[in-house]
């Protein structure tokens, strides 16, 4: 029981505590940051000297640094342990203020730990029986978004899994053909498409399926992330564009040689209609 009438002090920092009632152990530290630093001071009381440390050559009050390593859980699992590899360089450069280089390394190898996390969460949760729709809920978007982004589709035709590996410098040919399109450079868009799309589609076309996006939302003003999906032979993006009153979807497939094969542009579905 946690029943503490008065208030107590931080055994590391001194800082004010709370009174506490009810259930509970009691509060002894007023931070995450201090607990931890109290489990390193422990760690390091109780450590065997390190013969590859000279204590001497260390200020006596950076001693509980020494151990930091030490008392890091240890983590089995490959891409767990690359999270909490990433994260603990990341906290590390911003809390002792390293070169803005490495801090941004770190965050960007985070992120891509992150990533990989994620994937592995969604791989778990479908293993464990949830629908797509149940994983679009928690991720914030719509069930097919998230099958296009995680899910593992086979190809029909040979029984293997499709590919999810976008071609090097496909997501800056897809920003290029988009800033052609959203500027109104329909000679330079026609010039991306393939034979079929151009049988399909001239100037006149692209200018009036354009116009109508314009009269629907007003003037346009920028395109969100570009980001290429991989499915099989054809790469897709599907891309938010903002306009003065609203937004709207650009839906874009190429083929391996970077030729457009599908175009849409259309309303962006409402979330509760997925």
């Amino acid at each position: 029981m946690a029943n503490v009438a008065e208030p107590g002090g931080c055994r590391v920092c001194g800082a004010e505590l709370q009174p506490q009632q009810g259930r509970g152990r009691e509060r002894r530290y007023c931070s995450a940051r201090c607990r931890d630093k109290a489990r390193r001071l422990r760690a390091s009381s109780n450590r065997n000297h390190s013969p590859g440390v000279n204590d001497r050559l260390t200020e006596s009050g950076r001693h509980q640094y020494l151990d930091a390593n030490d008392v890091l859980p240890t983590v089995h699992d490959p891409v767990t342990a690359k999270v909490a590899e990433a994260a603990r360089r990341l906290v590390d450069e911003l809390d002792h203020h390293g070169s803005p280089e490495a801090a941004v390394a770190a965050a960007r190898d985070l992120s891509a730990a992150a990533d990989a996390a994620l994937q592995v969460a969604v791989d778990r949760a479908r293993s464990d029986g949830q629908t797509w729709r149940d994983i679009g809920d928690v991720l914030g978007t719509s069930r097919q978004a998230a099958f296009q982004r995680f899910g593992h589709p086979v190809d029909p035709r040979t029984g293997v899994p499709m590919t999810r590996t976008v071609p090097p410098g496909t997501a800056g040919h897809a920003t290029e053909f988009l800033a052609s399109l959203t500027a109104g450079r329909w000679e330079e868009v026609l010039g991306y498409f393939d034979d079929f799309m151009r049988e399909r589609h001239d100037a006149d076309r692209l200018a009036s399926g354009w116009s109508q996006l314009i009269g629907m939302f007003g003037s346009y003003e920028r395109m969100g992330e570009v980001s290429p999906l991989q499915f099989g032979d054809s790469t897709v993006v599907d891309v938010l564009l903002f306009f003065e009153a609203g937004e709207a979807m650009a839906w874009v497939r190429f083929n391996g040689d970077g030729k457009v094969t599908g175009l849409r542009l259309h309303p962006p579905p409402p979330l509760a209609g997925r």
